[in-house]
């Protein structure tokens, strides 16, 4: 059975219900076998040559595409798969897949990992040749003068380009803004800093705004000039104006809002000066590159990678001759940048990474005056580093799709049948899976054809059949796939972004670690629609689904977002026998099913499920929200056709504190509590959702671990969600393994406990004989200047913190026991803790991390062997940033 013809029977199951509600009948597919193919295996190597592609001499992956050619040329109908040994694939170029590479209907050509191999499609160079420079810890490199790249991965992570607080530098922050940029001449510590570059460096340096157009934003803009006389700085337009001077818009059901002019920014980068530890900058022009390491780092020991390529992969045709029938699975797509954000542009940000990149009406069609970019909503999207347009039958399964500047996978322009199954997206810089085009809502309107050629096509390629509904985003399925630490550089981030689509369906994805919201729908374009004015801005969207995923860990940066966050319209109406009057039932069998979605671990949400500005149109059935902010459904200035149905929720429903929607209807729905017990969620809806939890099993996971476990007081069995769990995933009581675990999906376990058990005490590895961990909340931590982090997803215990900024906060335990262990973070903006114990000398220890990367729950200190009795132990915030503290183990 295919994987899409399990997905439908699936869907199917899931929609009887909703099928028998609103009297429709449901058909599966009709699936046609092919006749057998003759069949040929290629191979491919990183160090691979010449045109023989057999497993003893292998191509290179250039040559494989030669051969392949070759082969569909010989033979359209045979099946062709090229098999990827292990190691990394360094492109000088994009990846270009077109019509010539191009399988037939059921006989896709499949490029592959080789059995046990895990290759790497790169676009970076290995950067070597390192001496240090003077005594300043600072080490160069030689680089192409041509470089040009706004991230650098060392020891395969991201590390964080040269910056610094205005404070840390000095700065007063007497900046008074105007059209223009600031005037800074009362500030003499800003003034002597900028002084102190060439001009050149001054307009490479990049200002950071979080929160200034919106607490769901985070715009960047460079700076242009600095005038010493003048006590100036000129910032680079248009991106100053887009986020300072936005063009105000007629009928608005949300706004998008500027920022003050005089606001500072929270960072300053991208000069050398500003390098800290585990931090780089790059000077293109003088093809050189500084990176300075951290504590414990050796240079000549680390895998330093810069990009050079902006597109990895590019599978792009043309409506006439779409490229189609290829899989790409099992390989890692790694490395890449997105530079964009670097030019007088910037990142002028709007909402869900989209962006102004002109005027500062753009988008805003006939709504402001003068008007706007048309169709409304028409804003820039981050670039994809792998991308496919115009394209039919394309398969990513298994893949991984890691260390990205720009979003990690987009699919838009004329796509149809698209299956993204099973996939890890992480450690990427902006959304990553991006879907549809903001310049393509009504596909037959010919006004739009120009911005459609110009913004929704990754090769530019303008040839077109009639303008019509071929340029539907059609029948794409994204299951199965885990996305996690992602809007790692464009913190406005959601997981997946849906844009215009018809017949999309989004199921049993776990999304977490997530900055701002999960799945997003529609995207600004409701931002002229309510119930008063609901036809202002009209789209295709029709019969797409969002069923069956897990959300935790959500909004860890921004606000003002949900776990699934709607705009717009999502149904193609449907109208009675008079042509008329809009028949609700097949309406809304056409509208946006949200159904057996299950979201915790949102503290800063308004509401989890969100229908925000202009949507309408949307059946809420059987989903789960607990411990997950404010209220569950509602939103600001919806149009309405709200089914809010046989939900279990711990917060309330149906709150729209702006403007009323019409035509909403609740029934069924369960109140639950915030910390629910395994009996107040049916298990059925637990099994249900997920990676995994249908017939497809994945082959990528992630580390088996723990974030949330219900009430042990008094209990005989608790739930306990977290990622990653198996049919054999072990659980622990302190060190004691436990039996009779249920285990019912990759998130959910129940778990028996015996009297007297605590959450702390339940792990997924066996924890010391003896010991006891305090969690940072206990009441027993006493705090002087640290404040509580909770949702932060890093992987902290209990996934929360306490955090210091000032040097000199302390935090104590008073404890019984023999031994004590304290618990931090080990990342780049921290330093130094002192730890005593009764009074004893300070020791103190670094809790800089040694490869540069952040690592949480980490043991920083323990003490030797203590007499029996009573001890405290005190931890002292000395140096850096941040001091963080994850508790104790006694």
């Amino acid at each position: 059975m295919s994987p899409q013809g399990s997905i439908t029977r699936r869907l199917l199951r899931r929609a009887g219900p909703i099928a028998a509600v609103l009297g429709l009948v449901l058909a599966a597919p009709v699936v046609q076998s092919a006749a057998a193919a003759p069949s040929v295996t290629l191979y491919a190597s990183p160090s691979g040559a010449g045109s023989t592609c057999s497993s003893s001499s292998p191509c290179s992956l250039s040559g494989a595409q030669s051969a392949v050619r070759t082969q569909l040329a010989a033979n359209g109908s045979a099946d062709v798969s090229v098999l990827l040994a292990d190691g990394v694939y360094r492109l000088s170029k994009t990846w270009s897949l077109g019509t010539a590479d191009s399988g037939t209907p059921g006989h896709p050509v499949v490029w592959k990992s080789a059995p046990g191999a895990r290759p790497v499609i790169s676009g970076a160079s290995q950067v070597t040749g390192w001496t240090q420079v003077g005594s300043s810890g600072v080490w160069s490199a030689p680089v192409p003068r041509t470089s040009d790249s706004r991230q650098l991965y060392v020891g395969g992570h991201e590390a964080p380009m040269a910056q610094a607080t205005p404070a840390s530098l000095g700065f007063r922050g007497s900046w008074t803004g105007s059209s223009t940029g600031y005037t800074i001449s009362g500030d003499q510590a800003a003034m002597a800093w900028f002084g102190s570059l060439t001009a050149s460096q001054v307009a490479g340096v990049e200002f950071d705004y979080p929160g200034g157009n919106g607490p769901w934003t985070e715009s960047r803009c460079r700076v242009a000039s600095f005038s010493a006389a003048a006590g100036t700085l000129k910032m680079s337009q248009p991106c100053w104006t887009d986020v300072t001077a936005r063009a105000s818009f007629a009928q608005g059901s949300g706004g998008l809002p500027s920022m003050s002019t005089n606001t500072m920014p929270a960072l300053i980068e991208n000069a050398r000066t500003l390098i800290g530890s585990g931090q780089w900058f790059l000077d293109g022009a003088g093809g050189t590159l500084y990176y300075k390491p951290s504590a414990g780092q050796q240079m000549s020991a680390l895998d330093v990678e810069l990009p050079h390529l902006e597109s990895l992969v590019q599978g792009a045709g043309t409506l006439d001759a779409p490229v189609h029938d290829i899989t790409l699975s099992g390989l890692q797509f790694s490395f890449a940048t997105w530079n964009a954000p670097s030019t007088s542009a910037g990142f002028a940000d709007v909402q869900s990474n989209l962006r102004m990149t002109g005027a500062n009406n753009q988008g805003m069609c006939t709504f402001s005056t003068p008007a706007g970019s048309c169709p409304w909503g028409s804003l820039t999207q981050p670039l994809a580093n792998v991308s496919f347009t115009a394209s039919k039958n394309i398969t990513l399964t298994g893949n991984r799709f890691a260390e990205l500047g720009g979003a990690g996978l987009n699919v838009m322009y004329g796509a149809a049948n698209t299956l993204i199954q099973g996939n890890e997206f992480t450690d990427i810089a902006s959304t990553a899976i991006l879907l549809g085009c903001t310049y393509d809502p009504l596909p037959t309107d010919p006004s739009e054809a120009a911005g459609i050629s110009q913004n929704c096509t990754s090769n530019g390629a303008t040839e077109r059949a009639a303008i019509g509904t071929n340029e539907i985003l059609t029948g794409t399925t994204v299951a199965d796939n885990v996305i996690h630490h992602i809007g790692t550089d464009y913190s406005s981030a959601s997981g997946i972004t849906l844009l215009f689509s018809q017949h999309t369906t989004i199921t049993r994805n776990n999304l977490y670690d997530l900055p701002y919201t999960g799945i997003t729908a529609g995207v600004v374009q409701g931002h002229v629609d309510q119930a008063s004015t609901p036809q202002n801005s009209t789209n295709i969207n029709s019969s797409n689904t969002i069923s069956d995923n897990i959300f935790h860990d959500y909004l860890s940066v921004r606000s003002d977002g949900g776990a699934i966050y709607v705009e717009g319209h999502q149904a193609q109406y449907v109208y009675q026998a008079d042509g008329k009057t809009i028949d609700p039932v097949q309406t809304l069998a056409k509208g946006l099913q949200v159904t057996g979605n299950i979201a915790y671990h949102g503290p800063s949400t308004n509401f989890t499920y969100y229908d925000d500005a202009g949507s309408e149109w949307v059946n809420w059935q059987g989903n789960v929200a607990f411990g997950a902010g404010g209220s569950a459904q509602g939103g600001c200035s919806p149009t309405g056709h709200f089914w809010i149905t046989g939900n279990y929720f711990s917060a309330g429903i149906q709150s729209y504190p702006c403007a009323q929607p019409v035509d909403t209807h609740a029934s069924g729905n369960t109140t639950i509590p915030a910390t629910p017990k395994p009996t107040d969620l049916p298990n059925a809806l637990l099994k249900a959702a997920g990676a995994g939890s249908g017939s497809f099993t994945p082959v990528l996971s992630v580390p088996a671990s723990i974030f949330y476990v219900s009430p042990t007081a008094g209990a005989t069995q608790v739930l306990v969600a977290g990622e990653g769990f198996g049919p054999s995933t072990p659980v622990y009581i302190g060190s004691t393994p436990v039996s009779n675990v249920t285990h019912l999906s990759s998130g959910f376990m129940i778990v028996p406990v015996p009297a007297g058990t605590t959450a702390g005490q339940i792990s997924v590895t066996p924890q010391v004989p003896g010991s006891i961990r305090v969690n940072d909340d206990d009441s027993r931590v006493a705090y002087s200047g640290f404040t509580y982090a909770g949702g932060r997803s890093y992987g902290d215990y209990q996934n929360d913190v306490h955090y210091a900024t000032a040097s000199g906060s302390t935090a104590s335990l008073t404890f019984t026991g023999t031994t004590v262990t304290v618990y931090g973070e080990q990342n780049t903006d921290q330093g130094n803790i002192g730890v005593s114990v009764d009074g004893g000398a300070q020791q103190v220890v670094s809790t800089l991390p040694s490869d540069g990367v952040r690592h949480a729950n980490v043991a920083v200190y323990t003490s030797g062997r203590l007499s029996s009795g009573t001890h405290t132990v005190v931890v002292t915030k000395l140096s850096g940033q941040y001091s963080t503290l994850d508790g104790f183990t006694v």
